[in-house]
């Protein structure tokens, strides 16, 4: 779909995932998803230079691997999935490496900067035109009032503040 000289883009969610990266007891990783969300993005050309992105998740669909973790991950302690049930970020600017743009949490938007590695544009076997991107970024939590912490006997913190976002992206052609 064309408007006003843009081009529109969907995710194609079969082909997309969207990540987060957080230390435990600062000695191991801990890897999490959303398994339900949605993105687009305006473009004027394929070169996706000043596109406008906009994303979504739903919070209820978090996975850790762990149906308690998810379960605490949802309630107030983090994200309040029952009062703020999604998540959403929507690009300010572009320049084919820098995403810049402000991303909602609960009820707090920040702004965020994002490394983004635009793999191109491919026609698939279907006749589908199709453009991938990987964007990866870092944020503080407790900026998003997601501020539980508990300390181990031996001191150390149970869940770092730093967390990586990481967004590997295929987007269809509309």
């Amino acid at each position: 779909m064309t408007t006003t000289g843009k081009t529109t883009w969907k995710i194609d969610p079969t082909h997309s995932e969207i990540e987060f990266k957080v230390k435990h007891m600062m000695i191991s990783t801990v890897t999490g998803s959303f398994g339900e969300f949605d993105a687009h993005v305006e473009s004027a050309d394929d070169t996706f230079k000043d596109a406008k992105f906009s994303f979504s998740a739903k919070i209820d669909s978090i996975n850790t691997k762990n149906s308690d973790r998810d379960k605490h991950l949802k309630s107030d302690d983090f994200f309040n999935a029952e009062k703020h049930p999604n998540l959403s970020f929507k690009s300010k600017s572009f320049d084919g490496e820098t995403m810049v743009g402000d991303l909602t949490i609960r009820d707090i938007t920040k702004e965020v900067s994002l490394k983004v590695d635009f793999n191109g544009v491919a026609v698939d076997p279907y006749g589908q035109t199709k453009a991938g991107f990987e964007a990866e970024g870092t944020l503080n939590r407790k900026d998003f009032n997601l501020s539980w912490n508990a300390v181990t006997e031996a001191g150390s913190i149970v869940v770092s503040d730093k967390v990586r976002l990481i967004a590997n992206l295929q987007f269809i052609k509309q």
